[in-house]
């Protein structure tokens, strides 16, 4: 197999001395602990000068069992590397002042999260809020007058106070019991109590919070993965422009989130700006000229993976425009060039996450750089800023011309563990999926690869299923771990996939085991077929969520390729599993309709009505703080397994969610998914 170009990018990104840092005699195969030795970089915010910028960097901390983050910073240019904070507390969440001289952040070194502020040519960081409850969400206004930032509050209190002395009161009571008259009764991972997430604004001084959301019945910014890009100051600075979903009862299955306008004064309640579209409105930002808002907008109610589009609003009134209406992909961030000519975004794209530029005035959509993950675009004079990570190496900052040349590294941080760590080859290649239709698979070499060998298979299912298993570094379901230990690794975007156009993922909907399972299926004919060195008799297939889903859905329809399987969060009754999850939205989407509605859609592809073919050995792993793919459905999976005999196992985290997210915990999956893998592929 050649070594796709694609495999370079972070390399030429970060510098090529990271190819030779280290000698082969002091490397070694890429493990858990490699990944998660890896620091990593996130929320990049510019300096308004464009000469600086200050990032979150997240180190593990292993004996402590978690993350510990500080802020950076770094030239543009890639100079002046230097640690800004450095207290065991966790600091997060940076914003520049406008005068660039001071940077406002969050942080917990005062025993609860609030807002700091920092010098950034030395001192100490100075407390500015000092709220009864966590701040999250931090922005800073144009002007530098006022801070804005969120905080867990009943809707039904004035003060964040009175939020405190209720709950006191609740931890002071006796009887533990909770009564609930409406949905949600828990999301995510957490049980709901009553508080929303509801946004406040001080003078920069940090006193005299004023919720803006008063007796609003809503979260800004979404909840559980939104964050502060959902909240954005007018560029007067008086007053603030949020994503909301008031929807009442009918929360649970709608996505019908709107944007507000609200004045700093809290003068008026906030005034919808969206009202008109019932799908979801995000992501506000105002062009450089402050004539125009930019946002981000979908145009089905109740479909999560709907496709945005950029919506451009004059401001403060005036015609909408849909600026990329006939643009086949999915923004999911962008900014404003300088002159308010061009936005740059970031959109899922044929198995890489690419940067782009649109034409304001023509629409018009160019590449500017295709291959690898990239993220949080923004401008510093002549260059835009991303992070780009890939297959072969984490998060890291970079630059580029807008017409795509000059690609430059500016972070350099990971560059001698990701030197130290032996990573496997990996490339892309289409073959004729369901219905003929073009589908795309990534393959990783294992890291000792020898073309006269033959290697046991690791297919990996990716969840969503509106997902992907692209080009990027991940830290749960990472394939260079796979690679290390002496596996292939083949990874289908089955249909439902994005970043192949909207009707690709579309087409699944009412069609969980059809499409997907004829994809999976020729995909991994095709790898096997393409790649002589894979042993098709040594395959096991793995898989989270959708991808549980699927592997129980394979061991009743499809197990004759598979020695063994690994279902993590994987649903067994679909039809129960809509009784049980949270988000309603997902399964009357994907079903069409409810249970009553259609049962058929349910049923048909229900792994539950298989479990009489199964033959396969199974791992199956489940957390206790899953409330999307509830702890049952992985409990039933293992008893339908033991009650078959079936050489199974279970794997169960009392403190996990969807997710693994605590080192020590990463580190058992791992060495047991492996463990297991070795029992049946290599033994």
């Amino acid at each position: 197999m050649r070594l796709n170009m694609s495999c370079l990018l972070p390399f030429l990104c970060l510098g090529l001395n990271v190819l030779l840092a280290a000698p082969p005699d002091q490397t070694h195969p890429f493990s858990v602990h490699d990944m998660l030795a890896m620091d990593r970089l996130g929320d990049p915010q510019v300096s308004p000068d464009g000469k600086r910028i200050v990032f979150v960097l997240r180190e593990t901390d292993l004996d402590a069992n978690k993350g510990r983050t500080d802020l950076w910073l770094i030239g543009t240019d890639g100079d002046g590397l230097r640690r800004l904070t450095s207290h065991p507390a966790g600091d997060y969440n940076p914003r520049w002042a406008p005068d660039g001289r001071s940077i406002w952040f969050i942080s917990t070194r005062s025993g609860s999260s609030q807002v700091w502020r920092i010098l950034v040519d030395g001192g100490e960081a100075q407390q500015v809020t000092d709220q009864p409850l966590d701040v999250a969400n931090l922005i800073v206004s144009p002007t530098g007058q006022h801070i804005a930032f969120t905080m867990e509050v009943f809707p039904d209190c004035d003060i964040p106070e009175c939020t405190k002395k209720r709950l006191d009161q609740t931890d002071s009571r006796k009887a533990s019991g909770r009564i609930y008259d409406r949905i949600f009764v828990r999301h995510w991972d957490t049980w709901k109590d009553g508080r929303r997430s509801h946004l406040f604004v001080t003078p920069e001084s940090g006193a005299d919070a004023l919720d803006l959301m008063k007796a609003m019945d809503a979260d800004t910014p979404s909840k559980p993965f939104g964050g502060p890009e959902e909240i954005t100051f007018t560029p007067d600075g008086q007053a603030l422009v949020f994503s909301a979903r008031d929807a009442g009862t009918k929360e649970p299955w709608s996505t019908d989130f709107d944007l507000y306008l609200v004045p700093v004064s809290g003068s008026e309640p906030p005034k919808c700006l969206t009202q008109e579209n019932h799908a979801w409105d995000t992501l506000p930002i105002f062009s450089p000229d402050a004539k125009t808002l930019a946002y981000l907008a979908m145009a089905r109610p109740g479909y999560e993976s709907d496709r945005f589009r950029v919506v451009l609003q004059p401001w403060p009134t005036g015609q909408k425009r849909i600026l990329t209406q006939n643009w086949d992909r999915s923004p999911s961030a962008f900014c404003w060039s300088p002159d308010g000519k061009t936005i740059y975004a970031v959109a899922a794209n044929t198995g890489q996450k690419s940067l782009f530029a649109i034409d304001v005035k023509t629409a018009v959509v160019k590449t500017i750089l295709k291959q690898g993950h990239t993220g949080s675009p923004a401008v510093a004079g002549e260059r835009i800023i991303f992070c780009l990570d890939s297959l072969s190496s984490p998060v890291g900052l970079c630059s580029v011309k807008p017409d795509g040349s000059d690609l430059k590294g500016i972070t350099n941080i990971n560059a001698e563990k990701i030197a130290a760590a032996q990573m496997g080859r990996y490339e892309q290649f289409a073959f004729p999926g369901w219905n003929d239709q073009t589908v795309y698979c990534y393959v990783v070499q294992p890291v000792d690869f020898n073309p006269a060998r033959k290697y046991p298979v690791a297919f990996l299912i990716h969840g969503g299923p509106q997902g992907s298993f692209g080009n990027s570094f991940h830290y749960r379901w990472n394939p260079q771990a796979y690679a290390g230990a002496g596996y292939a690794v083949v990874m289908v975007d089955f249909h439902g996939s994005t970043g192949y156009g909207q009707a690709f993922t579309d087409s699944i909907r009412d069609d969980w085991g059809g499409k997907p399972l004829e994809d999976l299926r020729k995909g991994l004919a095709a790898a096997l077929d393409r790649y002589p060195w894979m042993d098709r008799e040594r395959v096991g297939g793995l898989g989270a969520s959708f991808g549980g889903y699927m592997i129980n859905w394979i061991a009743g329809n499809w197990p004759e390729p598979f020695r063994c399987l690994v279902n993590h969060d994987g649903n067994l009754d679909e039809r129960m599993a809509y009784f049980d999850t949270e988000e309603l939205w997902f399964p009357e989407w994907d079903h069409a309709g409810t249970p009553w509605e259609n049962p058929v859609g349910y049923e048909k592809h229900n792994p539950i009505n298989f479990v009489q073919n199964w033959k396969t050995p199974m791992l199956v792993i489940h957390g206790a703080l899953d409330f999307r793919v509830v702890e049952t459905q992985g409990l039933a999976t293992f008893t339908a397994l033991q009650r078959r005999g079936i050489a199974s196992k279970l794997l169960y985290f009392p403190d996990e969610n969807h997710w693994v997210l605590k080192p020590a915990n990463s580190i058992l999956w791992h060495e047991t998914v492996f463990a297991w893998l070795e029992q049946w592929l290599k033994n």
